[in-house]
């Protein structure tokens, strides 16, 4: 026995969203723009609370973190300007079950920013903030002044002998 014949049928009938025609009165474009409108809110809301932003003076990431407790989250800098987040916690029950939870992120942080400065905070309702200022930018000059310092008259070698033998003349 085949499908074929089921799925044929359904493709060449008027009720496959495929086949519909834009003339068709019962096609609406909210058939397609609902799911994508759908989709588009649920992304929005799981990544509300993780950004990053570059901005004049600093770099920041904002991690959404409110499943994990604070002993439960490691945040490192390597020699190579990474920053990694780490969270684990081991299973534990919830209202469903049981689940354990473990997430690594890392950021490469921009050249130009003080890895000496990198700061991480946690607020209350659990979004975790990594900030690194930026350098503060050297003036660079074409050239450099050279400072000209002041000093007695420059006798050369050569000219000390003549003067003494012309004195004992």
């Amino acid at each position: 026995m085949s499908l074929f014949p089921f799925f044929d049928d359904l493709f060449y009938s008027s009720r496959c969203p495929a086949r519909r025609s834009w003339d068709d009165p019962w096609f609406s474009t909210e058939d397609i723009v609902s799911p994508l409108k759908s989709a588009l809110s649920t992304l929005a809301q799981i990544d509300k609370d993780n950004s990053i932003t570059l901005d004049k003076d600093q770099f920041q990431a904002n991690i959404d973190v409110q499943q994990f407790k604070p002993g439960e989250i490691t945040v490192k800098l390597t020699d190579d300007n990474t920053v990694t987040v780490e969270g684990k916690h081991e299973e534990k029950q919830d209202e469903h079950g049981f689940i354990s939870r473990h997430f690594v992120r890392r950021y490469v942080l921009p050249e130009d920013c003080d890895v000496k400065k990198v700061q991480s905070k946690l607020s209350s309702d659990g979004v975790l903030s990594i900030s690194a200022p930026k350098k503060p930018e050297s003036k660079k000059d074409d050239y450099k002044q050279i400072p000209i310092t002041m000093t007695g008259p420059v006798k050369s070698v050569e000219q000390q002998p003549k003067e003494d033998e012309s004195k004992r003349v």
